[in-house]
This record gives structure tokens, C-alpha cells and sequence, in this order.
């Protein structure tokens, strides 16, 4: 049903093969268990006693266990298939939500969050992300990839967004019942879990032809190492800013700063999910007029700026509009990123280069929630949306300067 409407509704772009639609289908079956849990995690470690810093130290183990097996996964991929990664990754996003279900003390919390793949962020930082990246490419041609990531940006944000708006769902559950949250919070981790045997399945029905052929056999970095490195090192930058405000840790900062229930925050999270879903198709056409590199940069340096603003505001409807004028292009560079980034290495180098820009961007993420938490815990103000905006915007332009002369194929010609 849903290949049908992925097929009817023209999702998917021309020239794209029928493991696209899968990988597609995959994304939007984890989106919906990130966009939830990245919401119900704070408040799931609050209901079991957990400090502010705690929580941050939960956001961070996450996101450094999300490295590592990133890293693994650059390594093995040419060993032991693709495919059969994306499945033993599926396996292990059902023990991680049966282990948020079930056990409820920080020491084995923390474990299960470093060697699991919860996502405390409204983006996808999880192990699946660099396989699926050096996979997009294969199942469309060079004119189509950006618009194939910007649909794969688009699937996973919209989905997510729905899932932040069922967070609410165990507080409803719990007032018509009468049971203690924590009851039905613990449902929901059992329903990540589920949705993680479902994105098993769907990984099974992708085909052999989505591994690389014989003749493409994956390498290290040659030719394209300089500029791998040099896009690695500014995207560390712009993730160790985008760790102060993982979404698990903006939602806590709404709660803490304006008292918002977990209903609430959901609904503002729906929405700001929604707008971020939509841009990544104006990014495809912004593209394609001033270019890949100028649409991420001129995009998302007044996403960045709105993000800095933010705790100044006086009331919370003004902090609203900030974050959701915010989330309207704060996204808009993630597919059209994702495409230069495939765009300017040789096939054979694409696993490496997906391994290699997204290792350091999750370890530079994973400092953000500790201090963030910290933060937090001396002041409600907001300091960590503050220095999370001014060092994405000196990404921006450290970018653009580093970068500006590197074009991708079909950029070449204009």
C-alpha cells in the first residue's frame, strides 16, 4: 500500500530503481519511532529520577555509541554486504527499545544508549544513515540524486514530525486510565522496538543489485581524500553545535523555561517537523538555479541566526515563532549536502567518504547534550541554543569559503 502511494503521489523521482522505494520505506518506519522517542526521552529519564546532567550524559552516550558503530560500519561494509548491515542495525534497534522498556537505572540505561540506536535528535545520527547514503546514489541517475536525498530528507522529516505529535499519546493514556505514565512511556520504547523489526523486513526485500558491482569495489580515500577530510572537519563544526539543541534537549529546555506539557511540545514538534520536511523540495529547485553549495549555505545561516535569537525572546509564543522560522530552512541543506558530498567522490569512494564525514560529526555531536545538559542545570535561559546558532553560522561561512570552488558534475557547465 504505502509503494503504491510512494508510486501514485510521485515520490519517488524518474530513474529511480525499486530498492530506492524501500530504503525510503525504511527511513519513514525509523523516523516515526525517532520523532517520538526523541521527544518522550527526557521525560521518560525525569519520571525515573535522572538529573539534568544525567539526561545529557544519556543524549551524549547515544550519540558517541552511534560513532562508533558508524565507524564499524565504514569498515565492514565491503566484507560483509550492505544489506546484511542495514538487518543486524534493524536487530539492534529492537534490543534498544526493549531495553528502554525495560530496564529503569541510569548505569544500564547508559549502556543500552551507547551500544543501541536511539536517536535523541530530530535528524537521523543513528548507524543506518552512512549505509543508506552510499546506497542512495545507485538506485538513480547523477540528475536525479539531489532530488532522490530530497526526498529521503523529506520522508524521514515528515514522518518524524507525526511521530513527535503521538509523544503525547502515554499522557492521554494515562489521564483516561488512571496509570502512572511511566507505564505507558514504557509502551512506547516497546513500539520503537516494533518498528524496528518492521524496518527488518523491509530491508530483506531489497535486491541483490543494490550492492555494489564487482567491478566497483570499495577503496579508502584517493583522490578525493583532501576534500573528504576538509568537509568532515566543517561538518564536526556545525554537529558540535547542533549537540546543544538535540531535540530531546530543546524539548527539555521548553519545558523547563515555559512550563509546556509533553502534548504541547508534540504539537510544536509536528509542525516544525512539518515545515522542515517541505523545504528539502524547494532546496531540489533552489539548486538547481544557484547551485548545491550556495542553497546550504545561504539557507541555513538564517535558520542559524533565528536559532541564536531564540532565548531572548520574552514569551513563549515569540520563542515559537523563532524555532518554527527556523526549522521553515534549517533543514533545506541537509539533501542537497548529502548530494555534493556523493557528488564530488568517485563511486568506489562513496562508503568510505559517507563513513568518513559522518564518524567525526557524530562524535562532535555527542559533546553538545553533556554540556547542554549542564547548562541547563545552571540556568533555564537558553545559553545552549546561543552557542549552538553562532558556531552553525560560522560553519556557514567557513564553508562557503573553503568550498566555493569545488563543483559537482553537473555543476561543471554553468
Amino acid at each position: 500500500m504505502l509503494t503504491f502511494a510512494l508510486n501514485q503521489w510521485r515520490l519517488l523521482p524518474p530513474e529511480t530503481s525499486a530498492d530506492a522505494r524501500v530504503l525510503l520505506l525504511a527511513r519513514a518506519t525509523r523516523a516515526f519511532g525517532d520523532g517520538f522517542v526523541s521527544i518522550l526521552l527526557p521525560l521518560h529519564l525525569v519520571q525515573l529520577g535522572l538529573s539534568t546532567v544525567e539526561i545529557g550524559a544519556v543524549a551524549t552516550a547515544t550519540l558517541l555509541g552511534s560513532a562508533a558503530l558508524t565507524l564499524v560500519v565504514g569498515f565492514a561494509a565491503h566484507r560483509i554486504g550492505r544489506r546484511v548491515l542495514l538487518l543486524r542495525a534493524s536487530l539492534l534497534m529492537i534490543a534498544t527499545g526493549l531495553g528502554f522498556a525495560l530496564l529503569h537505572d541510569f548505569w544500564p540505561l547508559l549502556i543500552v544508549a551507547f551500544i543501541g540506536t536511539l536517536n535523541p535528535s530530530s535528524g537521523d545520527v543513528s548507524v543506518f544513515l552512512p549505509t543508506e547514503q552510499a546506497l542512495l546514489p545507485q538506485t538513480t541517475s547523477d540528475q536525479q540524486r539531489t532530488a532522490l536525498f530530497a526526498r529521503f530528507s523529506l520522508t524521514g522529516s515528515l514522518v518524524a514530525a507525526f511521530g513527535a505529535l503521538c509523544a503525547g499519546v502515554p499522557g492521554l493514556i494515562a489521564a483516561q486510565t488512571g496509570l502512572p505514565l511511566g507505564r505507558p512511556i514504557d509502551g512506547m520504547f516497546v513500539l520503537y522496538a516494533g518498528l524496528g523489526l518492521a524496518a527488518f523486513w523491509l530491508y530483506r526485500g531489497l535486491s541483490p543489485a543494490i550492492e555494489p558491482p564487482d567491478s566497483t569495489v570499495a577503496t579508502p580515500l584517493g583522490p578525493s581524500k583532501r576534500t573528504v577530510y576538509g568537509l568532515a572537519a566543517l561538518f564536526s563544526l556545525d554537529s558540535f553545535g547542533s549537540g546543544f539543541v538535540v531535540q530531546s534537549l530543546l524539548a527539555l529546555w521548553l519545558f523547563q523555561r515555559f512550563g509546556l506539557s509533553v502534548t504541547t511540545a508534540g504539537v510544536i514538534f509536528f509542525w516544525t517537523g512539518t515545515l522542515s520536511a517541505f523545504s528539502a523540495l524547494l532546496a531540489v529547485r533552489l539548486s538547481r538555479r544557484i547551485g548545491l553549495l550556495n542553497t546550504a549555505v545561504f539557507t541555513h545561516l538564517p535558520a542559524n541566526l533565528f536559532l541564536l535569537l531564540t532565548p531572548f525572546m520574552p514569551t513563549m509564543e515569540l520563542a515559537v515563532v523563532l524555532l518554527t522560522l527556523r526549522s521553515a530552512l534549517s533543514q533545506m541543506d541537509v539533501p542537497v549536502r548529502n548530494s555534493y558530498v556523493m557528488a564530488v567522490v568517485s563511486p568506489a569512494e562513496r562508503p568510505a567518504a559517507a563513513s568518513v564525514t559522518a564518524v567525526p560529526r557524530s562524535i562532535a555531536a555527542a559533546i553538545g547534550p553533556l554540556l547542554s545538559g549542564w547548562l541547563l542545570s545552571l540556568s533555564p535561559f537558553g545559553w545552549p541554543l546561543v552557542i549552538a546558532g553562532a558556531l552553525k553560522s560560522l560553519y556557514d561561512v567557513l564553508l562557503l569559503w573553503r568550498f566555493r570552488a569545488i563543483r559537482p558534475p553537473e555543476e561543471r557547465n554553468r
